[in-house]
């Protein structure tokens, strides 16, 4: 056993009651009777960071919820790592769902049930704990900076105008986070990329109220008929997004890009098995993992109208909405993409109607270098931990706070995330594996040692 090791077994009972100490406090940053939790998950963090070893540890005010500052300092000829994670969670409902209280954690069967157990109060006390456990082991050799966020699973509202107003104190040489997925229990990944987003709410208005089908049908536009012609028109039969210029930005997959793909392990009869679909679908010329991470798409969320209650109710509905999302990759930006689905939605727009757009949310894609220090460091330090090299992986999914770092402050994120799917982040009976909770702190502390 390393001394490592030793260090995390020797302090695991304390690291987890550190843990459920956060945990009880319900900081549901989407719900406003929540308010004062956020503050004091937030007070509760600063305590917690300087007792593992900060030397300055603030809870600082946005316009919205806290954010909490912490660094630890070596010397100005030092690199310097700053470490971003948020104490936000998601909403628990349906809470009948629920086996056990949310905000009471519980350990059954190897694993820590709570809310925010994964996402991301656990994997970020696992960075909080891997630089304890580096610190007191002596192989801190560079400057250590916090930033924890209160607003994630909001968007993140505030958080750039803070990084704006805080750019020299939020210097540093890489950003590290805990707050993505491997690909299995036993095949470590670091998450290499991100897809971007663009999101909207499209409403078609047709006549001044609803009409009677018999008197009007086939005589007056359906909005509902329009709005499917219309987004039905968006995607074409081969998968392909048909907005004039929307593939413009998209470089395609290189050849090694596509073979380190090709090694993560996936069953595609399981993955179609286990969402209970008979087939897949997308893009042609490219497999359902290059699909759901490193190609665009474009989804309809949510569409309604009419009438939709119990029995039949014969009517032409004066209105129509349907929100939609399109998921981007590394080089398109978002706002291009907004405008351009604006526009061609008024483009392709009958004149029996009239289509207002509006957008709702959107982020930047993002690409980390697997050349960079800071990602070999990351590498070899997860390979320690969990006994194999990890594999360079590209998610579908977006954490647009990171885009938006490179954007203000000019660094790059090396993504070192330890959850898994079975966890069941923003779902009823989140979890967390406790060795994999002992493994993250192990391989963010190896991360130190490797990172000069």
């Amino acid at each position: 056993m390393s001394v490592i090791q030793q260090y995390i077994k020797q302090n695991q009972e304390r690291f987890l009651e550190e843990l459920f100490s956060l945990i009880r406090i319900p900081s549901i940053s989407a719900q406003q009777e929540h308010k004062q939790d956020m503050v004091r998950c937030a007070q509760r963090w600063s305590e917690l960071l300087l007792q593992s070893g900060a030397d300055r540890a603030e809870v600082m005010p946005t316009l919205g919820n806290p954010v909490v500052y912490a660094e630890r300092l070596v010397g100005e000829d030092k690199k310097t790592v700053l470490i971003y994670g948020h104490y936000d969670v998601m909403p628990v409902e349906p809470l009948n769902l629920w086996h056990t209280d949310p905000f009471d954690p519980v350990i059954r069967d190897g694993r820590i049930w709570a809310r925010g157990a994964d996402d991301d109060k656990g994997q970020s006390m696992m960075q909080v704990k891997g630089f304890e456990t580096a610190l007191r082991l002596n192989f801190i050799d560079c400057n250590v900076k916090f930033i924890l966020e209160g607003e994630e699973e909001i968007g993140s509202t505030h958080l750039a105008a803070f990084c704006e107003q805080h750019k020299d104190l939020l210097k540093a040489d890489v950003i590290l986070v805990s707050d993505t997925s491997m690909v299995q229990a036993d095949v470590p990944s670091l998450t290499t990329g991100l897809r971007g987003l663009a999101y909207w709410e499209v409403e078609v208005i047709g006549p001044n109220r609803d009409l009677h089908s018999g008197h009007f049908g086939g005589a007056v536009a359906n909005p509902i008929n329009v709005l499917c012609k219309m987004l039905a028109s968006i995607t074409d039969e081969h998968g392909r997004i048909t907005l004039p210029g929307f593939y413009d930005d998209v470089v395609d997959l290189l050849p090694i890009e596509r073979d380190m793909i090709a090694q993560i392990p996936f069953d595609l009869n399981k993955y179609m098995d286990s969402i209970g679909v008979g087939d897949v679908f997308g893009e042609e010329g490219y497999s359902t993992l290059e699909r759901n991470s490193c190609r665009p798409s474009f989804d309809v969320c949510g569409i309604w109208g009419g009438y939709t209650g119990e029995g039949a109710k014969t009517v032409l509905p004066s209105t129509a909405k349907a929100k939609i999302s399109c998921r981007l990759v590394p080089n398109q930006h978002h706002q291009t993409i907004s405008h351009m689905m604006q526009d061609y939605l008024q483009s392709i727009a009958p004149r029996s109607v009239k289509v207002i757009v509006t957008p709702c949310h959107g982020g930047e894609g993002y690409l980390c270098p697997i050349d960079m220090p800071a990602y070999k460091a990351a590498e070899d330090a997860v390979a320690v931990a969990f006994g194999k090299r990890p594999l360079a992986v590209r998610r579908g999914g977006s954490i647009p706070i990171i885009s938006t770092f490179e954007q203000i402050l000019g660094i790059k994120t090396v993504l070192m995330g330890f959850g898994l799917e079975q966890n069941a982040i923003h779902s009823p009976n989140e979890s967390c594996r406790i060795d994999f909770f002992e493994k993250g702190i192990e391989a963010v502390a190896e991360f130190y040692k490797r990172y000069r």
